[in-house]
C-alpha cells in the first residue's frame, strides 16, 4: 500500500496580520446580515459585495500583476477566504472565477485569454463550470458532450447539468469530447473551451431549484453553439490533465467543510455558557473535526504555494469536509428542542432549516463520494 502526507504549512506572518484588517471589513459590510443569510455561505450572492472585495485587492490574489492580481502568497488568500466563509459572507458571483478559472487560464490560456484575468480580479467577471453531466455525475472520463471541429472553430451539442451559477455567469469552462477515446485510455480525446455565454447562440440555461426555492444550480444545453478556434483553452486533447490540476483548487478550500458553519456558531449559542454533558461532547468533537480539516486544507494550500498538485490530499480534504458539514446539522437537531423552520424569527431555528436543506448537496458538488474514494483508493494503491 502507498501512503501520502500533508506536508505542515509554511508561517505566514504576513497571513495572520491580513486577518485583522479582513475582521474589520467584515465587521462593518455585513452588520445587517442576518444569521441565516450567514449560512448561505459561499452561496451567497451580491454585485456591489464582489466589487467591494476586488477594490481591496482580495481577488486573484496570487495572480501575477500583469494580469491584475496582486503576487500574495496562496496562505494570504487562504486567510481571506476562511474569514470570508466563517462571516458568512456573500461571495458566490466571483468564487469560481478567483478559485479555480483564473488559474486554470494563467497556467494554460493564451494571452488573448488571458485579458479576461482584471475583470475577475475586479469582482466584475463570473465565471462557471461545465464538468458534470446528466447520467454521468462525477465521472469526467464518461462525459459525452462533444465540440466537433468545423471551419474556423467547433461545433458543441450536449448537456451539463448542476452548474452553479451560470445563468449569473459570463464565462463556462466547458469540458468535453473533441476526439475518439481508446478503449484502453478513458481521459484521452477531450479538451476544454472558455465560453462567453452572453453572446454565444444555441446554448440554453435552465434552472435547478433547490428544496428551498433557491435557484443556484442550473441545466445548460448546447446545440449546435458554435466556438471560435480562440475558445480553446490549452491544447486539444488536455483537457484530462488540464481538468485534474483544476480539482485541486476545487476540492482542497476551506469551503469544503465550512458549509454549516454559521449553523455551529448558532448551536453553541442556542446551548449557551453551561451546555449538557452531550452538548460540550458534541461540540467538542466538531470542533476538533473542524481544526483538523482547517490544518488539511491549509496544508493544500502551501503545496499549491510550492507550485505541487495535491489531487489526492484535496480530494480526502473535500470527503471529509463533506461528512462533517452534513453531521452538523444532525447532531443539531438532536441537541436543541426546536423544529426546523425557515420562516422563523429565532436564529437557530431558521439556519437549521437553511442548512438542513442544503446538506444533501453538499457531498454531490465538488465530486460524489463515490468518486473521491476511488481516487484515494487508487492513490493509495489500493485499487
Amino acid at each position: 500500500m502507498n501512503a501520502f502526507t500533508f506536508p505542515p504549512p509554511p508561517p505566514s506572518p504576513k497571513a495572520e496580520a491580513l486577518r485583522t484588517e479582513i475582521r474589520d471589513f467584515l465587521r462593518t459590510e455585513l452588520a445587517d446580515r442576518k444569521p441565516v443569510e450567514r449560512a448561505e455561505s459561499w452561496t451567497g450572492m451580491s454585485e456591489d459585495f464582489s466589487r467591494k472585495m476586488g477594490e481591496r485587492g482580495w481577488i486573484g490574489m496570487t495572480w501575477p500583476k500583469e494580469h491584475g492580481g496582486h503576487e500574495r502568497s496562496s496562505l494570504e488568500r487562504y486567510v481571506v477566504l476562511e474569514e470570508m466563509l466563517a462571516a458568512g459572507a456573500p461571495v458566490a458571483l466571483h468564487w469560481i472565477a478567483d478559485r479555480q478559472s483564473g488559474p486554470l487560464i494563467l497556467r494554460a490560456g493564451t494571452e488573448e485569454q488571458k485579458k479576461i484575468l482584471p475583470g475577475i480580479a475586479r469582482g466584475e467577471t463570473y465565471f462557471c463550470i461545465g464538468m458534470s453531466e446528466p447520467d454521468v455525475g462525477s465521472d469526467l472520463a464518461a462525459a459525452r458532450t462533444r465540440a466537433v471541429k468545423v471551419q474556423g472553430g467547433y461545433l458543441v451539442n450536449g448537456t451539463k447539468v448542476w452548474t452553479s451559477f451560470a445563468h449569473r455567469s459570463h464565462y463556462m469552462i466547458l469540458f468535453c469530447r473533441t476526439g475518439q477515446t481508446d478503449a484502453g485510455d478513458r481521459h484521452g480525446g477531450v479538451s476544454q473551451f472558455i465560453v462567453d455565454l452572453k453572446n454565444t447562440p444555441g446554448i440554453k440555461i435552465s434552472p435547478i431549484f433547490a428544496m428551498t426555492g433557491e435557484h443556484h444550480f442550473n441545466e445548460v444545453v448546447f446545440q449546435d453553439a458554435f466556438l471560435p478556434d480562440t475558445a480553446l483553452l490549452g491544447q486539444e486533447g488536455e483537457g484530462w490533465k488540464q481538468v485534474t490540476s483544476e480539482l485541486a483548487f476545487e476540492r482542497s478550500g476551506p469551503e469544503r467543510f465550512l458549509s454549516s458553519f454559521w449553523l455551529f456558531v448558532e448551536l453553541v449559542r442556542a446551548l449557551g455558557p453551561n451546555p449538557t454533558d452531550a452538548g460540550a461532547i458534541a461540540i467538542g468533537r466538531l470542533t476538533a473535526h473542524i481544526l483538523t480539516l482547517r490544518r488539511l486544507s491549509r496544508s493544500v494550500a502551501g503545496m499549491l504555494e510550492n507550485g505541487e498538485n495535491p489531487a489526492l490530499q484535496a480530494s480526502l480534504v473535500k470527503d471529509l469536509g463533506a461528512l462533517v458539514e452534513q453531521e452538523i446539522p444532525e447532531i443539531a437537531r438532536t441537541l436543541v428542542d426546536q423544529e426546523p423552520d425557515a420562516a422563523s424569527t429565532h436564529a437557530f431555528a431558521a439556519t437549521l432549516a437553511h442548512t438542513m436543506m442544503h446538506a444533501p448537496s453538499f457531498s454531490l458538488r465538488g465530486g460524489t463520494r463515490e468518486i473521491l474514494r476511488g481516487i484515494i483508493a487508487r492513490g493509495l494503491g489500493l485499487r
